[in-house]
């Protein structure tokens, strides 16, 4: 019996893509140590592997139909983490991980950019005041390498206050596309 494979689904989305050319005032405090009386950390991860990469970016990224890495071969993706212009960052609560961030630095001739291509936090640390903390934390390590501009996007599948939250750190919206982006199934 021959397997039949499943025909992939694709949702619509409206991208917003968006930019910010200086760095911003930092308009809260460093991440707090302790915040809702657990301990805070962020740490940028070197040398992750793979195994624990996927775990995060499935668990943050599935209801989200997060795609580019999921069809990335293992190989692939560990080229990625292990580049030198990769910046991954993992914010930890109470010792558990909370969240993500993957920033990609790029140089072109004399400038310089940072693209955040991934942000986010896992389900259980959503809702708690930790997305602005954790945000402008990744912001400020972002500009701390002498960037122009720093670059991300979001769509309309994201959690329907990604939009505002970027922009309250400081991006602010280039352009718009309506695309059509495969399902997480």
């Amino acid at each position: 019996m021959t397997e039949q494979k499943k025909q992939a689904r694709f949702l619509p989305a409206r991208v917003t893509f968006l930019e910010m050319r200086a760095r911003p005032l930092r308009r809260l405090p460093a991440l707090a140590a302790v915040h809702g009386g657990r301990s805070l950390a962020l740490m940028r991860a070197e040398g992750c592997p793979v195994h624990f990469y996927r775990y995060l970016y499935e668990q943050i990224g599935r209801p989200h139909h997060w795609h580019m890495r999921r069809h990335q071969s293992d190989a692939a993706l560990a080229a990625i983490l292990q580049a030198e212009n990769t910046i991954l960052q993992i914010l930890y609560c109470g010792g558990c991980p909370a969240g993500f961030a993957e920033t990609i630095l790029h140089k072109k001739g004399e400038s310089s950019e940072a693209e955040l291509l991934y942000f986010g936090l896992l389900r259980d640390y959503q809702g708690l005041g930790l997305s602005r903390l954790f945000l402008d934390e990744i912001v400020q390590a972002a500009w701390a390498v002498e960037i122009d501009k720093m670059r991300v996007q979001t769509n309309s599948l994201d959690s329907p206050r990604a939009l505002q939250l970027y922009q309250q750190v400081g991006f602010a919206p280039i352009a718009v596309k309506n695309v059509e982006i495969e399902a997480w199934d």
